[in-house]
């Protein structure tokens, strides 16, 4: 990991906040690097992430007079306002590497954070992680484009709880059974409740059987004693 949009892709995949990263100009560092980072493994648990910064390796142009060593003056104020460009150099490196598409599941995001889709949704995409919020956004996308929810209903089940199926009845009646693969928990299903409410058609009913699979005649592994529901 050598540049500075690379630290806040890791650093959100490790759970950490941007906002709680504060860069600092290097003491001592390599020509080569752009970072001087010990570590990156500090979880969602760490208040704050201190990272130096090697301002010189592609941005002699903007720090090279703010952070002369003959400068003595207003060092506290030229240290804050180099975190600040920093961040902004790292979002502007951030979507440098961004597609239209990535730009629209941004807005997708922010929408879902900001209580477009219902205020529910909005409490409730906290439990998800940010790869599972960018797979429903994506997914949201897709259904504007296509018009298929149950497509992506199944979908998006699948990625969350990686143990499920479902069967979709369309011939007789419209309906749809989840059988999720693991016990029943306030977080999942609060989850698979949030899934349904942006995907599921609404004249479509549903069953959800968690750790017990309904029994299906020459289907061994569903037939097992104690462990059939009921359809």
């Amino acid at each position: 990991m050598n540049y500075i949009w690379d630290l806040l892709v890791r650093a959100g995949q490790a759970g950490l906040d941007k906002r709680h990263i504060r860069f600092i100009p290097a003491r001592v560092y390599s020509p080569y690097m752009e970072l001087s980072l010990q570590e990156i493994n500090a979880g969602a648990g760490q208040h704050e992430l201190e990272v130096e910064v090697n301002p010189y390796y592609r941005f002699y142009n903007i720090f090279g007079e703010m952070l002369d060593i003959n400068l003595s003056e207003d060092s506290e104020f030229r240290h804050e306002l180099f975190d600040i460009l920093v961040h902004f150099l790292a979002e502007l490196d951030l979507m440098q590497g961004m597609n239209k598409r990535e730009y629209y599941i941004r807005f997708v995001l922010r929408d879902l954070e900001s209580g477009t889709f219902g205020e529910r949704v909005k409490e409730r995409m906290r439990l998800f992680t940010r790869e599972e919020q960018e797979w429903i956004a994506g997914a949201i996308l897709r259904m504007y484009d296509t018009g298929e929810p149950l497509h992506l209903l199944k979908s998006m089940v699948g990625q969350v709880f990686r143990h499920s199926t479902i069967y979709v009845n369309s011939e007789e009646k419209d309906e749809m059974l989840f059988y999720i693969g693991q016990k029943c928990t306030e977080t999942g299903r609060m989850k698979l409740e949030t899934l349904m409410e942006l995907f599921l058609p609404v004249r479509y009913r549903t069953e959800v059987y968690w750790d017990c699979h309904i029994g299906i005649i020459d289907a061994e592994e569903t037939m097992i004693v104690d462990r059939i529901a009921l359809y």
